[in-house]
């Protein structure tokens, strides 16, 4: 009997689902992305190596710059919200809720309270401005409106882990405030952030 042979068909393969599922997981992604807001003050972290990772939330930030400044930063809205206007009653200072709104979007800050206000109803531009000539937030034995913040943040979020991120060339008498800061506060255990330098080989 002869042989039947079949003419060959290359498969062909609708690219269409692919093209549909790659454009739902771009929209996916650009939908559900969360950017980080400009830092207002640039730091250069000394290097270690160390390995601990931070979690990406329930953090709140001591930043200090190398001219000796202050920055604080929490993560969570609703959580920024509460202690704005804790923070309000507690230095007589009325925000209202567009305030209120604005700082609970903010990144970290480096004012006294006295100059919260301007902060937040500033431009961009002008925001940019106040943050280069700052002080920072006060954290002396006169006047400690950080302890304050470190206060009034843990009792809105008990779960926050601290972290003080300073630069490399900061003052020392400033971490040393600092550090006495969070004792002062019962919180003895926070985390310094580094950059990651490679272990020395025995």
């Amino acid at each position: 009997m002869p042989k039947i042979n079949m003419p060959k068909k290359s498969p062909s393969l609708d690219m269409t689902p692919m093209v549909d599922l790659a454009f739902l997981l771009v929209t996916f992604f650009m939908l559900t992305t969360k950017f980080r807001p400009e830092e207002p003050v640039i730091v250069d972290t000394p290097s270690s190596i160390s390995e601990i990772k931070l979690p990406e939330r329930d953090i709140m930030m001591i930043t200090i710059d190398k001219d000796g400044r202050i920055f604080f930063d929490i993560d969570g809205k609703q959580t920024r919200a509460n202690l704005i206007e804790k923070m309000g009653e507690r230095y007589e200072v009325k925000f209202t809720p567009e305030e209120v709104k604005r700082f609970s979007v903010l990144s970290s800050f480096g004012v006294p309270m006295a100059n919260m206000k301007q902060l937040l109803n500033a431009k961009e531009k002008e925001r940019e401005t106040i943050n280069k000539e700052t002080k920072g937030i006060p954290a002396d034995s006169l006047k400690n409106e950080l302890a304050d913040w470190i206060n009034f943040g843990r009792h809105a979020n008990p779960k926050f882990r601290i972290a003080i991120k300073g630069d490399g060339q900061a003052n020392y008498p400033v971490v040393k405030d600092v550090i006495k800061t969070l004792q002062g506060q019962k919180v003895n255990k926070f985390n310094l952030i580094t950059n990651l330098e490679e272990a020395p080989k025995n």
